[in-house]
């Protein structure tokens, strides 16, 4: 494995530190592990948006009336 130099922000550390030694993991393991998340996480995102991006070129919408229920279930407190 090779290594790589981040700067990590003084809060960051002190919280990574603590962990590390609370649950007895070493710190490049967790930092590793968050990085993992982090990267997983950004990669589903993108997925998302390109595949709503493709439904949109081919002409795939809601109808104006989907929207507006949609909406109102979150904004009309009577609407539940």
């Amino acid at each position: 494995m090779s290594a790589t130099t981040l700067e990590i922000r003084p809060e960051l550390k002190m919280q990574l530190d603590h962990l590390a030694e609370e649950i007895h993991r070493s710190e490049s393991e967790l930092a590793n592990e968050a990085v993992t998340l982090y990267l997983a996480q950004q990669h589903r995102i993108i997925g998302r948006i390109q595949e709503g991006l493709a439904q949109a070129q081919r002409g795939e919408f809601v109808t104006d009336e989907e929207m507006e229920a949609f909406f109102a279930r979150y904004t009309d407190p009577q609407a539940n």
